[in-house]
């Protein structure tokens, strides 16, 4: 079967069908191979900045290494950073207690989250049109082959299998490129989702790690200087 054999002798409809569906599957393929190379670059620097997470002892002087490159950081390194910048902002105002410092520093970080998610999550809704359009945009171009194959039908007088075939074959080629097209684009749409949803949960645990983790620094500071006080009165 030569398919672009079949392309040439097809009518007009049938090769904008054609075309539209290969148009669209070029689409998905550079949607998902972009997509793929950029998940894959943010979940090696979640765990190239968890590892210096762990081995940092102090949040502060992890935050402030970061300081001197914040206009280069992402993902994961980005929400950190984002986080400690606003404590140390709120921490210096006056008439903040430690629960609305924690409340702020959290509510900045699930912002930088949702972009960092929606970088990721951008150009996917394609994927999630084509894989739905496509097979009907075959199917239409399958009913015209048909209607086409019928009306050379009436046309011969003699009716065989070598009359009707051209017609038979471009009606069934745009279902094959429509299925072509939707297939990929559907399986990709819901595996880059769940690689995406599965990232937003590693970014979320980390956060409230990281919030549990500076709030019980600062109530042991809290501590220190209260009993420091304490001693000085003795």
């Amino acid at each position: 079967m030569n398919i672009f054999q079949i392309f040439i002798t097809s009518s007009l409809l049938v090769k904008v069908v054609l075309l539209i569906l290969l148009s669209f599957s070029l689409l998905s393929w550079t949607i998902i191979i972009q997509r793929l190379c950029l998940l894959r670059f943010a979940y090696i620097e979640v765990e190239k900045f968890k590892k210096k997470f762990r081995l940092s002892q102090n949040l502060i002087s992890l935050y402030k290494s970061i300081s001197p490159r914040q206009g280069e950081i992402i993902g994961l390194e980005l929400i950190f950073f984002s986080g400690i910048k606003e404590f140390t902002k709120l921490n210096q105002l006056k008439n903040c207690n430690i629960q609305d410092i924690i409340e702020g520093m959290s509510r900045v970080m699930r912002i930088c989250i949702n972009k960092e998610l929606n970088i990721l999550d951008n150009h996917l809704i394609f994927l999630g049109i084509i894989s739905s359009i496509s097979p009907y945009i075959g199917l239409f171009g399958t009913v015209w082959g048909i209607l086409n194959a019928i009306l050379s039908l009436d046309e011969s007088r003699q009716t065989t299998l070598h009359t009707i075939a051209p017609a038979i074959s471009e009606s069934l080629i745009t279902t094959a490129i429509g299925l072509f097209s939707a297939i990929p684009a559907a399986i990709f749409f819901n595996y880059l989702n769940w690689k995406i949803n599965k990232l937003e949960q590693v970014y979320t645990i980390f956060m409230e790690e990281s919030v549990a983790i500076l709030q019980s620094q600062i109530l042991a500071m809290c501590k220190n200087d209260f009993t420091l006080t304490n001693e000085k009165k003795d």
